[in-house]
């Protein structure tokens, strides 16, 4: 993660470790044969997590690398701008 600071990189660390939380709770709910339903909701919360997770990595990368990079020109911009473009398709993909 270039260019984050060490408080945005702790507060990913965070989120992820939830997230990583939520998915030991569907694990548990599998082991004890939990209704499907209830196990599909946890699935639809961790997915919505994970949505949001990379959402914010998607804004702080445009606010700061993709910007850095365009206000410098060239090549490089070129390639944030791409990079940037392919994540936001992959992200509407899934």
């Amino acid at each position: 993660m270039a260019n984050k600071s060490e408080g945005s990189k702790e507060a990913y660390l965070k989120r992820l470790r939830r997230i990583e939380g939520q998915v030991r709770g569907l694990q548990r709910m599998i082991e004890q044969d939990q209704y499907c339903i209830d196990i599909l909701t946890q699935v639809s919360a961790v997915t919505k997590a994970l949505q949001s997770f990379s959402l914010g990595l998607l804004d702080e990368h445009l606010s700061t690398c993709v910007v850095q990079a365009a206000a410098a020109g060239g090549k490089d911009a070129e390639t944030k701008v791409r990079e940037a473009s392919d994540a936001i398709a992959r992200l509407v993909r899934s």
